[in-house]
């Protein structure tokens, strides 16, 4: 089971983190098109995150090939897959927007958020389990969950298994991202 859960947590990452970072530059690669021709400048990062998202969409049927080798099959909670799915989408959408206003007037984002997306990718636990780390650790546990892309993850991974999903740890992550999408 443990190669299901790295790469559940490395794809649901990897789609963040490459949506962001596209969704970042879109708005200045697309400079000389967009004073050329009026189209809404949210247009630009949300095609290049739908984009992402679609290969994403993709490299799912890996995870559910690796899953059926490695003897783990579907059950009905398979089914609720869509909610963390969809919660993410939006989290990075929203992400992306808001990076995206930002890299036009600071070009050295770029650089910020490659290093924040590191930070991001340790707090997510996505090569360990959180269990071992939080060990009764209230402070510990507050951290991780406190990251919308952890609790996706998270979320997403409990479908997989067919375990119970935790709604709180779902809520959190949907009102972070809608509040994401909104500032964006």
């Amino acid at each position: 089971t443990y190669p299901v859960y790295i790469l559940s947590g490395r794809l649901l990452y990897s789609f963040f983190s490459s949506g962001t970072n596209t969704a970042m530059k879109s708005i200045r690669t697309n400079s000389g098109m967009i004073k050329k021709v009026y189209v809404p400048k949210y247009m630009y990062p949300l095609s290049s995150t739908l984009y992402n998202y679609v290969i994403f969409l993709i490299s799912l049927i890996v995870l559910a090939a690796v899953a059926l080798v490695l003897g783990i099959f579907p059950t009905w909670r398979i089914l609720l897959a869509f909610i963390p799915l969809l919660i993410l989408l939006v989290l990075t959408v929203g992400v992306g927007l808001i990076l995206s206003s930002l890299a036009v007037f600071f070009r050295d984002l770029e650089y910020l958020w490659s290093v924040a997306l590191m930070l991001i990718m340790y707090s997510s636990a996505i090569f360990y389990y959180v269990e071992d780390v939080i060990k009764g650790s209230p402070i510990k546990s507050l951290i991780f969950h406190a990251n919308p892309l952890y609790c996706c993850i998270d979320v997403f991974r409990s479908t997989i298994f067919g375990e119970a999903i935790n709604w709180a740890v779902c809520g959190y992550a949907a009102g972070f991202s809608v509040v994401c999408m909104i500032i964006g």
